[in-house]
């Protein structure tokens, strides 16, 4: 049974540890959390395999770097998943710290997707029609369970709010995730407890699951609005590829705690909470095989094969701008900055167009900076928007 501790949180560990070894007097020692660690490695080790064929795919074709960066920072999911859960499986006693560590790079791959839907957009903005991606749209509904309110899609300060409704993830998730391993390192969290107002851990979900909110209706928004210019994109499988991962390991880890103390019963070394979050993770590890495939059918490098004789790009070059995050520092202070000033960024002169970042506002015509598009400031930073072509009142 848990035992209580001085600040009154139970511990989610037995005071009894196991000393034995995975190895035992010569012979491999096979009990139950032993196979488990030995599938969970499995699983960890295949899904690793399938995300590095995928990743060296676009790494020796890396022909369109300002998608592909993106794609690569989504394509590291499964492993990063993996490979958590296999070390919060191995090391149970500290599962809380690798689970907050791990939802982390949820927030990192949900900004990435956005990033990489507005290049898409940007590119079909390139051929002379930048008044496409907001000309055909007029004045419409929210998504539910806002559809009784209207807005129009033409305003600027609608659509960089659209966009920082899903950078603000990528702020507020690592700050909860700091704020938890803090809070577990003082034994207040107390996550077993559920939302007891006693711990921090109802206060931490709430700012949460807040924040995840209002960024997954910021990305369906951003879907509902460009969709036409994603056509051939796959976006929506692109979408499922990330969402399921959310979605199955967020709704099993909630079915594994209610089997607590019903189901589930505690052994000499493992409390029920550690079973719980042992059969999480285990779970996760085996799921990622499938994730990992089903984003490499999603982001198939093959639309990025470069031209018949060309050599294959260096894998550094890409696999280096991947894990350098300074676009999303350039793109929250661009959304911060048209709040501010009513302007956005812009990159200095004299950098390599097919390296820069699509720039937002260029991308939809909300500053008056695309192709075919005057725009003129309003006061309050607002911007307002007259086409080149006449294609109707907005």
């Amino acid at each position: 049974m848990a035992t209580a501790t001085t600040t009154g949180c139970p511990s989610d560990n037995t005071s009894a540890t196991d000393q034995s070894s995975f190895w035992n007097s010569g012979s491999l020692n096979w009990d139950s959390h032993r196979i488990g660690w030995a599938i969970a490695g499995g699983c960890t080790a295949v899904t690793i395999i399938i995300s590095s064929f995928s990743v060296l795919g676009h790494c020796r074709n890396y022909t369109n770097p300002r998608q592909q960066r993106q794609i690569l920072r989504i394509l590291y999911m499964p492993p990063v998943y993996a490979v958590i859960s296999f070390l919060s499986y191995r090391f149970f006693r500290d599962y809380t710290y690798y689970s907050l560590v791990e939802v982390v790079y949820e927030a990192l791959t949900i900004s990435a997707f956005l990033l990489l839907l507005i290049e898409y957009v940007a590119d079909s903005a390139t051929g002379h029609s930048a008044e496409n991606a907001i000309a055909r749209k007029d004045k419409r509904r929210l998504l539910f369970p806002f559809c009784f309110l209207r807005y129009r899609p033409t305003k600027g300060y609608f659509m960089y709010t659209v966009k920082w409704a899903v950078l603000q993830y990528v702020i507020f998730r690592p700050a909860v995730s700091i704020a938890g391993i803090i809070c577990q390192a003082f034994n207040v969290l107390c996550e077993s407890e559920g939302f007891d107002v006693k711990y921090a851990n109802v206060y931490l979900e709430a700012v949460d699951f807040v924040s995840i909110s209002i960024a997954l209706y910021g990305l369906l928004l951003f879907y509902s609005l460009t969709k036409d210019e994603l056509q051939g994109r796959r976006p929506l499988s692109k979408f499922l590829s990330i969402k399921l991962i959310v979605m199955f390991t967020w709704y099993q880890s909630f079915v594994f705690s209610a089997l607590s103390d019903r189901v589930l019963k505690a052994t000499t070394y493992w409390t029920t909470t550690n079973i719980a979050n042992g059969l999480n993770a285990l779970a996760v590890c085996v799921e990622m095989i499938f994730f990992s495939a089903l984003m490499l059918w999603a982001f198939s490098s093959n639309e990025y094969k470069r031209k018949p004789g060309t050599p294959p790009t260096s894998v550094w070059r890409p696999l280096w701008n991947s894990i350098y995050y300074d676009d999303f520092a350039q793109e929250i202070w661009g959304s911060m900055r048209f709040y501010l000033c009513g302007t956005s960024t812009r990159h200095a002169g004299g950098t390599d167009s097919s390296n820069r970042p699509a720039d937002f506002g260029e991308a939809f015509g909300v500053i008056g900076q695309g192709s075919g598009l005057k725009g003129k400031r309003r006061t309050g930073g607002e911007s307002s928007i007259e086409l080149g072509h006449t294609n109707g009142t907005h």
